[in-house]
């Protein structure tokens, strides 16, 4: 099958589905020209209520690379849907202050918003310098955010130091929607190294456990009415691509 060409959206047919019993596969990828893109993920535990939401714990991944090896084209937006099998709850959990980590180290942001911590993983980035391209990384930090509209947010965090010491606090909009996916999160990613960088790769897991009201409470839960969990992606790139596709993992339920 011909590639489309790249200035035009290209559609993720790639649907990643795990086996009933807990199976694991490869994911979803895609190649446009020079740049490829493989998105996988998971939750646990995949047996689950069919009725009622239970805590669970969400994994995710994505690499972007480049045939040629070199720099891809930098990611610029990120819209990813979640099925409305999966809830979202912040009643009572502390929100973390932008500005309160915009110039702390990883270290330093973990301590000053320790109670608002929903998730932590891993982002690696090239980066294009005279003397070549220099791969970087960072450990990323998901914190609970201040409402934005009425609406949740998240602040992820993340530091590099090549060329120069840059610290990221970055606000993600999380809307509720109605339709087959309860909520939207929007990530604008602003320009690594003044421009000169491009993400390679973000894994994360989010999963949060507390009390508040005198009740027991999750940041993430889901259910399992149709077999079926859901996330929708789409991926602007610099260059004009737009990466839009779906993957699938299957549930159990109880």
């Amino acid at each position: 099958m011909s590639l489309p060409t790249l200035k035009r959206p290209v559609l993720l047919l790639a649907l990643l589905v795990l086996a009933l019993l807990g199976g694991s596969a490869s994911g979803a990828v895609v190649a446009v020209d020079n740049l490829v893109l493989h998105a996988d993920g998971g939750f646990h535990p995949q047996l689950l209520p069919r009725h009622r939401f239970a805590p669970i714990d969400f994994q995710g991944h994505i690499d972007i690379a480049a045939r040629d090896g070199g720099r891809p084209s930098p990611l610029r937006q990120a819209l990813i849907d979640f099925d409305r099998d999966g809830r979202l709850d912040v009643a009572g959990l502390p929100s973390c202050a932008p500005e309160s980590v915009a110039q702390a180290s990883t270290e330093e942001a973990r301590r000053i918003c320790r109670g608002s911590i929903v998730g932590s993983g891993l982002i690696e980035a090239l980066i294009s310098l005279e003397s070549g391209p220099v791969a970087v990384s960072s450990a990323l930090t998901v914190f609970n955010g201040p409402r934005l509209e009425g609406g949740p947010t998240a602040i992820l965090h993340a530091r590099t130091t090549v060329p120069a010491t840059q610290t990221y606090a970055i606000v993600v909009p999380i809307e509720e929607r109605r339709g087959a996916f309860r909520y939207r999160i929007h990530l604008d990613v602003p320009p690594i190294a003044g421009g000169r960088g491009a993400i390679t790769h973000i894994d994360v897991a989010i999963g949060r456990r507390y009390r508040a009201g005198g009740k027991a409470r999750s940041y993430v839960s889901a259910r399992c009415s149709d077999h079926v969990l859901q996330t929708h992606g789409r991926f602007t790139f610099e260059d004009g691509t737009i990466i839009d596709g779906s993957v699938e993992k299957y549930c159990r339920f109880k």
